[in-house]
């Protein structure tokens, strides 16, 4: 499958700013940076971002908004759960997280940013492959 059959958002190009904080590779298209923050983040089988927090003063958060494929969305202390075209995750600000593709199937979401005061993502560890190989 190419990244262009993914998603009926446009997917953009690979996601070199923030390929540091992912395993495998993404691909992100800021479909809005006014008012609401908006990205499309596509991921190829296996890719996931690494556990992280928003954080924010007031308000805050994000919000995913699945699109395509299956993927993964698991709260730090928690199980993991797979995620489906029309699922909607709403992450608070201060949860520790991470989200990504399961091993066999690309995966898109609507990364939305919830406006707050003081905001700012902090990037924890890597979701290790053994972990991720635990999943079913």
């Amino acid at each position: 499958m190419k990244p262009e059959e993914v998603s009926i958002f446009p997917v953009g190009g690979k996601n070199e700013a923030f390929a540091k904080y992912f395993v495998g590779q993404s691909y992100l298209n800021m479909l809005t940076t006014e008012n609401v923050v908006i990205g499309n983040v596509t991921f190829e089988p296996g890719c996931r971002n690494n556990w992280h927090i928003h954080h924010a003063e007031e308000g805050g958060g994000q919000i995913l908004l699945c699109t395509a494929g299956r993927g993964y969305y698991q709260e730090w202390g928690k199980a993991a759960q797979e995620l489906h075209p029309g699922d909607v995750v709403v992450i608070p600000a201060g949860v520790k997280h991470w989200h990504g593709a399961v091993a066999d199937s690309w995966f898109a979401h609507l990364a939305v940013e919830v406006p707050g005061k003081e905001t700012s993502t902090e990037w924890c560890e890597v979701v290790s492959n053994e972990a991720y190989g635990e999943l079913k």
